[in-house]
């Protein structure tokens, strides 16, 4: 059982969110906060596996909270939730190591599958929120090349599973698809992260998108 703390000011958001990601099972509902230092609280009392987190919320943000929650509790992971024009804010949380950015008016699928991947190691970008965040950063052909010439750096292998990490699967799950052991996908995470660059996977997910060897989720 996936144990999540919500954190959204919108009382209706909150209930929308709750009702998709319980509807299949697997995932409980530990606590809903309305701020961020709420959800930071919640957090230190029940030590969940997953805590999504709302960008804009009065006090205290997701982003502030993100960063703290981060730094204290480095084993519970964060996705944050976004609405589809607030790439800017969400963009200082790349490097804070969190989990996930999901979009509120997304599929409902979208939800499940960032939630599952964060609670088992992996990392999930909804792809309109990918596509947005790489139209902004990159910006010009000259970033996308840049994607492309790094990606193409990589060993066919290292790039078979850079795809995968981009589409959200997590290490077990890489390594069933490719007939791999665990411990071999680990490495080769970490040959990615290395010869491109990135701090984490949601910033090999992203130059994934980039480099535009992701077509979309599972």
């Amino acid at each position: 059982m996936i144990r999540l703390v919500l954190a959204d000011d919108e009382a209706v958001v909150r209930a929308g969110v709750r009702a998709i990601v319980t509807a299949r099972g697997g995932v409980d509902v530990v606590g809903e906060a309305a701020d961020g230092s709420e959800a930071v609280a919640l957090v230190a009392e029940h030590r969940p596996d997953v805590v999504l987190l709302d960008v804009r919320m009065p006090r205290c943000d997701g982003l502030a909270a993100a960063a703290i929650l981060r730094r204290d509790f480095p084993a519970t992971a964060v996705v944050m939730l976004t609405m589809f024009d607030e790439d800017a804010y969400v963009a200082s949380a790349l490097d804070d190591g969190v989990s996930g950015f999901l979009l509120k008016t997304g599929a409902p699928g979208e939800l499940l599958l960032g939630v599952h991947a964060a609670a088992t190691g992996g990392a999930f970008l909804s792809p309109r929120v990918a596509r947005r965040l790489v139209d902004r950063y990159s910006g010009v052909a000259a970033g996308h090349a840049a994607a492309r010439d790094a990606v193409a750096s990589l060993s066919r292998r290292e790039r078979d599973v850079l795809t995968l990490l981009a589409e959200g699967l997590t290490n077990r799950e890489i390594a069933d698809r490719l007939g791999l052991a665990e411990s071999t996908v680990k490495t080769h995470v970490s040959g990615v992260h290395t010869r491109l660059g990135v701090p984490n996977r949601v910033r090999a997910a992203l130059l994934a998108h980039e480099a535009g060897i992701v077509s979309g989720g599972r």
